[in-house]
């Protein structure tokens, strides 16, 4: 083949034709992906996030679908004067600007406070330990109350008056009352009886008896005679209220 056959070739219609609808067909596909994108993500369009904290869960959702976005509870949480179900926090919050479909996640608020376990701080341990630790936990602390004990030594835990122990699951709202010894004590003390405070026992004097002698007669082997006089009994003498001492 000359080199004239060759790019005659080249130049043939045939080629030209294919080599430019394949051109073509790249533009396609670019223009295409374009606007598919455009199209996909909502290129150009922008919705405001309304605010929605303080409205209740269902107001909120209505509100949110009417804009076309969607409403996710992320968290819950607890505020005493807010009613359930109240929107707490919202994310992004108002005034920001997303697109069509975006998710809002929301915090709502729990109908109960939230319980936590206590730990098992009574008695081991000193107040400045068991009050940081109970405060990072997430704990009401209120005044502590200052018991006989040893001093700053942890003896017991008070909720609304009442004992708790170690494991019980406790309102986070709730205030602890910490039970602190006031050192009026020490640790090696006990609980031994004091003996000035023993009961003293008086001693019973027995009454004096006195008694009569009597004569039994008896036969030659040593036997007793009974016979059909009356037999003496003893008397006690009783002591007189003269005689006591």
């Amino acid at each position: 083949m000359t080199g004239k056959d060759f790019f005659g070739k080249i130049a043939s219609a045939y080629v030209w034709g294919n080599v430019i609808a394949i051109l073509i067909v790249i533009a396609l596909l670019c223009i295409g992906v374009k606007y598919g994108l455009d199209f996909y993500t909502h290129h150009g369009e922008s919705i405001v996030v309304p605010n929605i904290v303080n409205m209740q869960f269902d107001e909120a959702e209505d509100k949110l679908d009417e804009l076309g976005l969607t409403l996710v509870v992320s968290d819950t949480g607890y505020v005493k004067t807010l009613p359930p179900d109240c929107i707490l926090e919202q994310t992004p919050v108002e005034g920001k600007r997303v697109k069509s479909d975006h998710v809002i996640n929301v915090t709502v608020n729990s109908a109960s406070a939230p319980r936590l376990v206590l730990p098992d701080v009574i008695d081991n341990g000193s107040f400045r330990e068991v009050s940081s630790m109970l405060a990072s936990m997430g704990f009401k602390l209120g005044e502590p109350q200052y018991i006989p004990g040893e001093r700053d030594w942890i003896y017991g835990i008070l909720v609304n008056g009442r004992k708790v122990a170690a494991g019980d699951r406790i309102p986070k709202d709730a205030k602890l009352v910490i039970q602190v010894g006031d050192g009026t004590r020490s640790a090696a003390d006990t609980l031994s009886v004091n003996e000035e405070e023993q009961i003293e026992y008086e001693e019973v004097e027995e009454p004096d008896y006195e008694y009569e002698l009597v004569e039994v007669p008896v036969d030659e082997n040593g036997n007793e005679i009974v016979t059909n006089d009356p037999v003496t009994v003893p008397s006690v003498q009783q002591p007189s209220s003269t005689d006591k001492p």
